[in-house]
């Protein structure tokens, strides 16, 4: 798939998702086949650009190109000024976000609240396009609820915008995360437009990858919670999508290696405190699938340094694989 220069392979994506598409992550789901990983948004307000947060969500210190930043915002001008802030920053891909469904954001009328405005969208795409000469993405919903799904002419204002790819999670801002999914509607849009687009939504395995393709012909997927504690699923879908046969499943060894080095780059990122805290969610995502999982979380979550967290992480994805091999 094609994103203005970029050729992207394979066409699996990472989704932005706050709190947990970081640097750190965002590397490792690269390392394990992701053909792209968007940033966390980054917001609109150039007050908050310097604040520890936003530095932290702009740093791209050794990412694999491109490096697509997501901007939230629903003020014109200002989504204009901060994409050239992070192009200057060194973004290769503007992402926008109107596709959030959380209370917050669209109480600040922006991420899929703005989807109710099809005149504010088409100024907000034409004054980030006019602004940077990179190329610029959109990532939306199918619209606000089931009443007003009007994805179609979102779509279509982007493309004549000059949006050069659209991701489509496929619920409306009203179903938030829950319910199926209306790949119909991806279908719909896929058909309505020239451009890139992106299925998103519960895309959790390489079947189900094949299937969304086939179902709505978009160009590519993108993967979101399907990732957590699970980053290796985009070299088991581009495996599978390539070759039509299943990558052999990891080993717990191959699972605890990349668990180490994940938590090594969050304590680096983050320093030891930060890192720590924000480890325990994906070690909790990491470790669910497993048996003993329940007491594992239990022994690290009251953990506070990282020599001891990271010791625990090793010495459970050890043992799994001492099983494995005497159960062999």
């Amino acid at each position: 798939m094609q994103i203005g220069p970029y050729s992207l392979f394979p066409p699996v994506f990472l989704a932005p998702m706050v709190g947990v598409s970081d640097r750190p992550f965002r590397q490792l789901c690269r390392r394990l086949g992701a053909g792209l990983a968007v940033s966390e948004m980054v917001g609109a307000d150039p007050r908050l650009w310097e604040s520890h947060k936003t530095r932290l969500r702009r740093d791209h210190a050794g990412e694999a190109e491109p490096c697509s930043v997501q901007i939230l915002g629903a003020d014109p001008h200002a989504m204009a000024e901060a994409a050239r802030f992070n192009a200057d920053q060194g973004a290769q891909i503007i992402d926008l976000n109107m596709g959030c469904p959380a209370k917050k954001v669209c109480g600040a009328l922006a991420g899929s609240a703005l989807l109710r405005d099809e005149v504010l969208v088409g100024r907000i795409l034409e004054a980030v396009v006019a602004a940077v000469t990179l190329p610029v993405t959109l990532k939306i919903r199918t619209g606000w609820d089931l009443a007003h799904r009007n994805g179609v002419v979102i779509a279509r204002i982007a493309e004549q915008a000059g949006i050069q790819a659209l991701a489509v999670h496929g619920r409306t801002r009203a179903c938030g995360y829950t319910g199926p999914v209306d790949y119909a509607s991806i279908r719909a849009i896929k058909q309505a437009v020239t451009i890139p687009v992106i299925a998103n939504g519960d895309i959790d395995s390489p079947a189900k990858a094949r299937w969304v393709l086939d179902e709505t012909g978009a160009d590519a997927v993108m993967i979101g919670r399907g990732a957590q504690g699970r980053p290796w699923i985009f070299r088991e879908i581009g495996h599978f999508l390539a070759t039509g046969e299943p990558w052999p499943s990891p080993t717990p060894a191959d699972i605890g290696e990349w668990v180490a080095a994940h938590l090594q780059s969050l304590y680096a990122f983050y320093g030891e405190i930060a890192g720590v805290r924000i480890a325990r969610k994906h070690l909790a995502w990491y470790s669910q699938p497993w048996p003993d999982s329940a007491a594992f979380r239990a022994r690290v979550n009251p953990v506070e340094t990282h020599r001891e967290q990271l010791r625990l992480a090793r010495d459970f994805f050890e043992r799994l694989a001492d099983k494995e091999l005497l159960a062999a």
